[in-house]
């Protein structure tokens, strides 16, 4: 009775539609041992492209022999299901596995959005009407991934960027920033979070998940805007400047968005506008540092200065005479030379008109004890590596009787101020020989006493000297007022000795 009652159940089975899962995975029972199939999972989320396995086991009535096992998709009832590795969607992409533990598997590579189906386990028996098709199976979604995250943002700002799919995947997210994995804590589940963005955060991120790295999603581009940044000036050419010449100085910069709006200084001085600045023809006064200030709508910077160092020959020649006044045979003088080059004159040349060798050399060039024949035009050269230019003067020696005297005599006060007492000496000297010219003429009309000194330098002690010597007219005339030498020059200071030859220049 209870093998009849048995019968009747399996035939009910196989003839009724397909029963829940839950009923088909029988085990043990007052019957003994039927079908059933138990699945690993019954649903599984995949990426586009990965491979995906689908696990179980199963069992089935004693007294059965298992002949073939295979996979269907979305089963029918009362529908013959085709061996999946048969059909032409999934040909070599499907793999089957059983063992004797009653364990399956199937393994679908390349997986495809069109594999989004219920996958069931069949088994088929020696008994043409034993067989079993485990329902409902493990259902499949095919997903990808993509990021979502702001096109673009503020330096300074939050961004979160978020791997997305349309179905759970229980592998860890991996985030890639321009093909490179990134390791940071910022990762969680699966955002990606930056905090206080930089303008280093920008560039191209992609996810994956673990496992399947290759799968990676598509690349999604963040822009930064932040204010310019890292300016600086090139110079064009490159090496010495020499005026004349021309010059660009180019004004690089990063910012975004782009900048637009370049200013030029020298100095504090605003030059110019643009991405390149030019100085045709330049010329000494453009050397000093330059400046480029770059500008977006998010800030401003300007660059480190560049120097610039026109490079040009000696100009402004100039020659200025040193000397006690004017220059009087006997005198001496000083001429020296001034002028403006870059590099600074180091050459300086000393030529005298209608000469063929120089003269001289060197900043200064000093003439001792003069000459009617050193009377005429001079002229200095200046030189350096650009160039040489002349700068010339007259010297002109006076020369005659007690006009030059009176001359020299005026020049001693103010020769003081100008050269210095050397000047001073140089008179007092020329004025010596005068003295004993005139007191030889004395001596001679007067029949002077033979043993009267005739040394020069007795001339020179102040206790030798008379009042009316012209040796102290001078000492008087210098020690009268150290402050303004051009008081002696007044009539009323002057002494009567001065007198004598303010009237005898006048004969």
């Amino acid at each position: 009775m209870l093998k009849i009652l048995q019968a009747a159940v399996m035939r009910s089975l196989r003839t009724a539609h397909p029963l829940p899962l839950v009923f088909l995975l029988m085990t043990a029972g007052a019957f003994g041992t039927e079908w059933s199939v138990k699945y690993n999972q019954q649903k599984i989320c995949a990426l586009k492209g990965s491979t995906v396995f689908m696990n179980g086991t199963f069992t089935h009535p004693e007294g059965l022999t298992v002949t073939e096992t295979f996979w269907v998709i979305s089963p029918v009832p009362r529908v013959e299901s085709t061996d999946l590795s048969k059909e032409p969607d999934y040909s070599g992409r499907v793999e089957f596995f059983t063992d004797d533990q009653k364990h399956f598997s199937l393994k679908l590579s390349d997986v495809m959005k069109m594999d989004e189906h219920r996958f069931c386990f069949k088994i088929e028996t020696n008994e043409v009407k034993e067989r079993w098709t485990g329902v409902p199976g493990v259902q499949l979604r095919v997903t990808e991934l993509h990021v979502e995250a702001p096109e673009e943002v503020t330096k300074g700002e939050t961004a979160n960027l978020t791997c997305k799919t349309t179905c759970s995947l229980t592998d860890p997210f991996i985030w890639y920033k321009n093909g490179r994995p990134l390791t940071t804590k910022a990762i969680k589940n699966n955002q990606l979070h930056l905090q206080t963005v930089s303008s280093e955060d920008a560039g191209s991120y992609s996810c994956a998940v673990g496992g399947s790295q290759h799968l990676r999603s598509t690349a999604h581009s963040l822009r930064v805007r932040y204010p310019p940044k890292r300016v600086s000036v090139s110079i064009s050419p490159s090496g010495e400047i020499v005026e004349g010449s021309s010059v660009t100085l180019t004004c690089s910069s990063d910012g975004n968005p782009p900048v637009k709006n370049y200013t030029w200084f020298k100095g504090s001085t605003s030059v110019g506008e643009g991405k390149t600045y030019s100085i045709p023809n330049i010329r000494s006064e453009h050397s000093g540092e330059y400046t480029c200030q770059s500008q977006n709508d998010h800030g401003q910077r300007r660059s480190t200065a560049v120097q610039i160092n026109v490079l040009y020959p000696p100009k402004n020649v100039s020659v200025s005479i040193c000397s006690s006044g004017e220059i009087v045979e006997g005198s001496s003088v000083t001429l020296t030379c001034s002028s403006d080059g870059n590099p600074p004159v180091k050459n300086y040349t000393w030529y005298k008109e209608g000469g063929t060798s120089p003269v001289g050399s060197g900043h200064r060039y000093s003439i001792i004890n003069m000459t009617a024949d050193h009377t005429g035009l001079y002229y200095c050269e200046a030189q350096n590596d650009h160039g040489a230019l002349n700068g010339t003067v007259m010297v002109t020696v006076k020369t005659g009787g007690s006009v030059v005297l009176y001359s020299v005599v005026l020049s001693v006060v103010v020769g003081v101020s100008l050269c210095g007492n050397a000047a001073l000496l140089t008179v007092v000297f020329w004025m010596r020989g005068k003295r004993q010219k005139r007191n030889l003429e004395e001596r001679d009309d007067e029949n002077a006493d033979p043993n009267a000194q005739d040394d020069t330098y007795t001339a020179l002690q102040p206790s030798a000297r008379s009042s009316d010597d012209v040796y102290h007219t001078l000492a008087a005339v210098q020690s009268s007022s150290p402050d303004d030498p051009y008081a002696a020059l007044d009539p009323r200071s002057r002494s009567p000795e001065y007198d004598t030859l303010a009237v005898r220049s006048t004969h």
